[in-house]
C-alpha cells in the first residue's frame, strides 16, 4: 500500500536564515493515489510579524497567530504524521529549508531523515511543461482543478490543490489496461482476457530493410562512430532470413 503525504507550509517570509518562520503546515494523506480524507494541519505562533509581501499572500496577522502552538508544540504530532510516507512538496527545496530551520532550534535531525523519499512536484512540472508557467495556480488552470476559492494562501487548501495537480502530473503512469486503484484481484481478472491475444506481426520488406540500414550508417558516421544502433554487416543474416 503506497502512502504519500502532500505537504505545504505558509512562513512570515522568504528567508529562514534571517529568522523568517513557518506560521502554518499542512498535509492531506493519499493511499494508493486516493485522499483518504486524513489531514494534518496547524497555525503556529512564530513569536515575530510577517514580512508586508508574505502578509498580503497569506493574510495571517500577528493577532490571528498570537495564541496559537509554537512549533516546538506540534513537531512530534507532525513527524508522526509524515513518518514512513513519501512526501509530496511544490518547490521542496524552499518548505525543506524552514523545516529544517524549525527543528535545527529543536535539536531534531532535518526533516529528510523523518521520511523515506520526498518528491517534488514543481521539478515534475518543469520537465513536462518545459518553458511555461509552472506556479500551483498555472498547473490548477491548466488541468482543470477548480481553484477559485483560493484568493489567498492557505497550507491546507494548497495540499488539497497539489494533491489533485499531482495526480494529474502522474496520470500517465497509470496502466492502459486497468486503473492503478483497481484491487490486485479485480487486476488479475481484468488483465486475463488479452493472455494469448495474437498479435499481429509484419515483416520488412527488402526495400525497407534497405533503407533501415542506410539510415543506421547515416546516425554511424554522424556520431563517427559512437552510435549504439549499428548497422548489420554482410556477414549478418537479416532479420527475415
Amino acid at each position: 500500500m503506497t502512502r504519500q503525504i502532500v505537504l505545504d507550509t505558509e512562513t512570515t517570509g522568504l528567508n529562514p536564515g534571517s529568522g523568517d518562520r513557518i506560521i502554518e503546515v499542512a498535509g492531506v494523506e493519499l493511499l494508493n493515489r486516493r485522499l483518504t480524507g486524513r489531514h494534518f494541519h496547524s497555525y503556529l505562533n512564530p513569536d515575530r510579524a510577517s514580512h508586508p509581501d508574505a502578509l498580503k499572500v497569506h493574510g495571517l496577522t500577528e493577532e490571528f497567530l498570537a495564541d496559537k502552538p509554537r512549533f516546538g508544540q506540534i513537531v512530534h504530532d507532525l513527524l508522526d504524521f509524515v513518518r514512513d510516507a513519501e512526501i509530496i512538496i511544490h518547490n521542496a527545496p524552499f518548505d525543506c529549508a524552514f523545516l529544517d530551520a524549525e527543528l535545527e532550534r529543536l535539536n531534531l535531525p532535518a526533516f529528510r531523515e523523518h521520511v523515506p523519499r520526498i518528491t517534488d512536484t514543481l521539478v515534475m512540472a518543469k520537465m513536462q511543461f518545459p518553458g511555461k508557467f509552472n506556479s500551483l495556480d498555472a498547473l490548477c488552470k491548466r488541468f482543470g482543478i477548480d481553484n477559485a476559492h483560493r484568493t489567498l494562501h492557505g497550507a491546507l487548501l494548497d495540499a488539497e490543490l497539489l494533491a489533485e495537480v499531482y495526480l494529474s502530473l502522474t496520470r500517465g503512469q497509470d496502466s492502459l489496461v486497468i486503473d492503478l486503484d483497481t484491487p490486485r484481484e479485480s487486476a488479475t481478472a481484468a488483465a486475463r482476457p488479452l493472455d494469448g491475444y495474437p498479435l499481429p506481426l509484419s515483416q520488412p520488406s527488402e526495400a525497407e530493410l534497405q533503407a533501415h540500414e542506410a539510415f543506421l550508417r547515416m546516425l554511424d558516421e554522424k556520431s563517427k562512430g559512437r552510435s549504439v544502433w549499428k548497422p548489420r554487416t554482410s556477414q549478418e543474416p537479416s532479420p527475415s532470413s
